[in-house]
């Protein structure tokens, strides 16, 4: 359902974001904004910040930003209606009324949800009954007690021809609304529908909000046409846009401690789910499909890199390959995929009853990331001892780093994937013949001239790199390129001061503005950010001139972070100390730029040479590091 923007706009401003993220998020006031630890990852200084004004969150760990909408999908795993009509409840604004039509819609699929809920119990009653026996044997033979069947709401369907249908209409359903919930079957030569699921142990799948929409059912004659059969597309099911258990993921995902984030795992049956769900793994599985462009996106809006667990078989592997070429063009910044694969040959299920929960959490964290599974796939395709062979797994690389519609994450795959390529044909150093390792050297023309020519099409240098490294001819600062240099060698130190940064300018050096820029950038679209990555970021943008003139200047400023008998506690405190500093001068030497045009009184004055007093001992101070 759409809502008109004016609906949304009243919602929040009846609401004041810091009230409602207050009672997750412990709030303190700090200026303008309220303050606190993110609720997304583990932090000690407070990153995350809420702006009643613009109605935002910001969080500069995690780079998570938007409004109590976004908010309470990414904290509750809620859907996007879930968190609208939360939120309209609790500011008294009432949830818009459809179209007449889409008021009979919704009338009709009610009704279809309320025989389907009827099915699910009387599902579950006939497991218990005599006539489920042989089904509960089969349950206990899996390893599934009883006393897990209620909370999966595990059923059985008798071998009747219309067992369903004969309750269903004594209870006053019409064969036509059975036919329509995907309950019965009707018949093409016009004769009496009758039951869809017959001597089957059913499996209920549920929407969001945990409402029955169709059921699965595993059938007990080893000799039925098909082993599982799944209920058919309806009004109220779309197999595409539906996880099995994901009501029970969501639990267990919301049970974390916060700044925690355990795995979601996508399996590929129902029985599978249902094992790692014992073994207090959260999971889902798709419905005997390939996974959808909108599942990986409700599976995004629980877990930033799910995994996808699939057989070791032909067909695992296959169901894999598809879900990696649907997601290749949709991976964005902080959103991918892993894959693990159980040892053995065997399912989840096969782990839990034969080693137990312990075991299956193990093999289950052993993953792969996206990227190297991709590169693997393509590397397995063919044999690669000839030079056609080889050229052809290069180009299939690049081609699939082409496929990603995100610039940014393209490039990163792309350097990525030919690296890799470029170290499968590398010797090993030391051996007769090895080739060192590839290293780019000398840029010429927008080629990067290196061993085997691997980056010929890297990107020229950026507009704005080149605008940096233009500003050095009166050299830099040693003080704010000693701040740099640091943070370059260790990102994670950027995490608790970014948004001070942003007001720097630069560590208070025009000719950083640039560089801090994309720093800041990267850093917030980026999950984890190390040195290496960074500065060879960095230098593809067309920094290296200027990254060259960091080194230099930031030797000769004596700042004690970087001697190399510091400790990394006491390097991390001495540099935000620094920076401190620096940002201190940074915003004194505003304020006296602002205040020259306007000392018309004595008070005027005086406060201006305090401020020129205060700055001035900064400056002395920083540049007395070495004291």
């Amino acid at each position: 359902m759409k809502f008109d923007e004016r609906f949304l706009d009243e919602i929040k401003a009846r609401l004041r974001p810091s009230d409602v993220i207050g009672r997750t998020v412990k709030l303190r006031k700090q200026g303008r904004e309220f303050v606190g630890l993110s609720p997304f990852t583990k932090e000690r200084s407070p990153s995350f910040f809420v702006n009643d004004d613009k109605g935002q969150f910001f969080d500069f760990s995690s780079g998570k930003n938007g409004d109590l909408i976004t908010f309470l999908q990414e904290t509750e795993r809620l859907t996007f209606m879930e968190a609208v009509e939360r939120l309209a409840a609790e500011a008294g604004v009432p949830m818009p009324t459809p179209d007449p039509q889409s008021a009979e819609r919704d009338r009709v699929r009610q009704g279809l949800a309320e025989w389907l809920e009827q099915a699910g119990a009387w599902f579950q009653a006939e497991l218990r009954r005599p006539v489920g026996r042989e089904a509960r044997d089969y349950l206990a033979a899996r390893g599934l007690p009883e006393a897990e069947w209620a909370r999966f709401g595990i059923g059985y369907a008798p071998a009747g021809r219309t067992a369903l249908k004969d309750y269903l209409v004594a209870k006053g359903a019409r064969p036509g609304e059975l036919v329509e919930a995907g309950l019965l079957i009707a018949p093409e030569d016009g004769g009496a529908p009758y039951d869809r699921f017959r001597d089957r142990i059913m499996f209920p799948i549920a929407d969001g909000r945990g409402r029955f929409v169709s059921f699965g059912g595993r059938a007990m004659d080893p000799k039925a046409r098909a082993k599982y059969l799944n209920g058919p597309e309806t009004s109220v099911f779309h197999k595409g846009h539906v996880l099995y258990g994901m009501g029970e993921a969501r639990k267990i995902l919301g049970a974390a401690p916060s700044g925690e984030s355990p795995p979601l795992v996508v399996v590929e049956g129902y029985m599978d789910a249902i094992a790692c769900h014992r073994a207090g793994v959260a999971a889902v599985a798709p419905m005997g499909t390939a996974l959808t462009e909108e599942q990986m996106e409700m599976l995004w809006r629980l877990h930033p890199e799910p995994t996808l667990c699939f057989d070791g078989d032909r067909a695992g592997r296959q169901a894999a390959f598809r879900a990696m070429d649907r997601a290749l063009p949709i991976l964005k910044p902080g959103k991918s995929f892993q894959f693990s694969l159980v040892e053995g040959g065997k399912d989840p299920d096969d782990v839990l009853r034969e080693q137990g929960p312990v075991a299956l959490r193990q093999q289950l964290a052993t993953t792969t990331p996206f990227a190297q599974a991709l590169f693997e796939r393509e590397r397995d395709l063919e044999p690669l001892d000839t030079p056609e062979r080889r050229a052809g797994l290069k180009g299939r690389l690049r081609q699939a780093a082409a496929a990603i519609a995100d610039n940014d994450l393209q490039q990163a795959y792309r350097q990525d994937l030919l690296e890799r390529y470029d170290g499968l044909f590398r010797k090993a150093d030391g051996e007769p013949g090895a080739r060192p390792p590839w290293r780019p050297q000398a840029r010429r023309n927008g080629r990067w001239k290196g061993p085997g020519e691997a980056w010929a099409d890297a990107q020229p240098p950026t507009a704005q790199g080149k605008a940096a490294a233009g500003r050095l001819a009166a050299g830099l600062d040693p003080a704010p390129a000693a701040l740099a240099a640091y943070a370059l060698s260790r990102p994670t130190v950027l995490d608790d001061h970014l948004e001070d940064l942003f007001a720097t300018e630069g560590f208070g050096e025009p000719a950083l503005c640039e560089l801090v820029r994309e720093i800041i950038r990267l850093r917030l679209e980026s999950d984890h950010l190390d040195s290496d990555s960074l500065t060879r970021h960095l230098r593809s943008c067309g920094f290296n001139a200027l990254l060259t003139d960091i080194d230099r200047a930031a030797a000769k400023s004596g700042a004690p972070f970087l001697k190399q008998d510091v400790s990394l506690e006491a390097a991390n405190s001495q540099w935000s100390q620094a920076f401190a500093r620096l940002s201190r001068l940074a915003s004194l030497d505003k304020a006296l730029d602002a205040s020259k045009g306007n000392l018309r009184e004595r008070s005027d004055m005086e406060a201006f040479e305090r401020l020129k007093g205060e700055r001035d001992a900064l400056r002395r101070a920083t540049r007395e590091w070495n004291d």
